[in-house]
């Protein structure tokens, strides 16, 4: 785990409101029409409006497009949409996203 992932891991670990989570192992991948995709975390959030919200999480240390490759970008953004088809289709809110830290995500979750 790098120093983002750590920090993360840490933040994770001491949420009160992240009822579990897991470092998502690198077979677990999200199939794209530009290619396979294995994001890094899966979480799963308790008593935020009152449902539960599942979360599928990249985590970056910098998400300034111009430093992810175009072909990770464009993963990225079907596994976004992915996720969102799958959530509407369901009562239970599933969210994907790329952060760099436990405040982004929330911010994500609140939003």
């Amino acid at each position: 785990m790098n120093s983002v992932e750590r920090k993360f891991c840490a933040s994770l670990d001491a949420a009160e409101e992240v009822k579990i989570y897991a470092k998502l192992p690198r077979g677990f991948q999200i199939p794209t029409p530009v290619g396979n995709y294995a994001p890094d975390w899966a979480i799963v959030f308790d008593d935020i409006s009152s449902r539960n919200i599942f979360f599928v999480a990249e985590t970056k240390g910098s998400l300034d497009s111009l430093q992810l490759r175009e072909i990770e970008n464009a993963k990225i953004s079907c596994a976004k949409e992915l996720f969102k088809s799958i959530s509407e289709k369901q009562e239970t809110a599933i969210k994907y996203d790329c952060v760099s830290t436990f405040d982004e995500l929330l911010d994500i979750i609140h939003k």
